[in-house]
């Protein structure tokens, strides 16, 4: 199982530090920024979600000794991300680094999906993350501090149902380079995390597809590694790309995932059949949508 951060890295790594954090409210953005926050950072979470970014705030707070501001926003919303971003200005001074981790996701054929269901996709993951680059990006300049964004590895191999996502994350990756390229010489950092089937997540719960047992069955035949990943492997490679051990790596895209890349990635059961027979591929999806 996954290496908890505070065994590898000093805990007082990222002390005088602060994260903001789009979709820091829940899954695998909450656990990158209890990890952050182990290490000394005090951080900023956003989300759509008043309610939970409260609770979580108050949970982040309270499992690391920091603090934890939040805000409620929608990242496709400049106006409310560029409050958000002087709120937690106003509450810490700075910001250091960034994770861009709101998303939206679920099983679909192209010709089943809407037009309105695809542009939704961009609007959130690609241009949420530009929204969200450009209004944190004069703090970071100042800090010479760190950007993450969160990927996925779907458009390099076409993957079935996921013509939205895999669209939305090539233009997340293509613009992380970018940011990479303009704002080296300022000393600003950018990379990109795709993980891999992450057990205990609302994405590993709405991806994927077959009985419980036929899932675990999966990790073993196309993860070399045997097992699904945890947050905490996530979380541990944010705390080391953010760590000046990561000062010369920058515009890279990290796959962490055990592996799966190189194997065939079979989220789609009993290809072609599934994407060839509508009613087989209904079935598929029952539930996930």
């Amino acid at each position: 199982m996954a290496t908890i951060s505070t065994a590898v890295f000093k805990e007082n790594l990222f002390n005088g530090k602060v994260l903001f954090c789009t979709g820091g409210g829940s899954g695998i953005c909450k656990a990158m920024t209890e990890a952050v926050m182990r290490h000394g950072a005090n951080a900023f979470i956003i989300g759509r979600k008043l309610d939970r970014l409260a609770k979580s705030a108050a949970e982040l707070s309270n499992a690391t000794g920091r603090q934890c501001g939040y805000a409620a926003a929608d990242v496709r919303n400049p106006v409310l991300i560029k409050e958000a971003v002087e709120k937690c200005v106003a509450q810490f001074g700075r910001i250091d680094f960034v994770i861009c981790g709101a998303a939206g996701n679920f099983l679909t054929t192209i010709d089943a999906m809407s037009e309105n269901a695809f542009r939704t996709v961009l609007e959130i993951d690609t241009i949420g993350t530009f929204i969200t680059i450009k209004a944190t990006l004069p703090h970071v300049r100042a800090t010479r501090g760190s950007y993450i964004l969160m990927s996925a590895i779907l458009y390099d191999r076409g993957l079935a149902y996921q013509a939205h996502a895999a669209a939305a994350k090539a233009g997340v990756d293509a613009l992380g380079r970018v940011v990479a390229v303009e704002e080296g010489p300022r000393g600003v950092r950018c990379n990109s995390i795709a993980p891999g089937p992450i057990r205990d997540t609302e994405g590993f719960d709405r991806l994927t597809v077959g009985t419980p047992e036929d899932v675990d069955n999966s990790a073993k035949s196309r993860v070399p590694l045997q097992r699904y990943g945890a947050v905490a492997d996530i979380a541990n490679c944010g705390v080391f790309l953010f760590s000046d051990a990561a000062n010369w790596i920058t515009g890279q895209l990290i796959a962490v995932d055990g592996g799966e890349l190189h194997t065939n990635m079979g989220m789609v059961p009993n290809y072609p059949a599934n994407v060839l027979e509508p009613a087989t591929m209904a079935s598929v999806i029952k539930g996930k949508l």
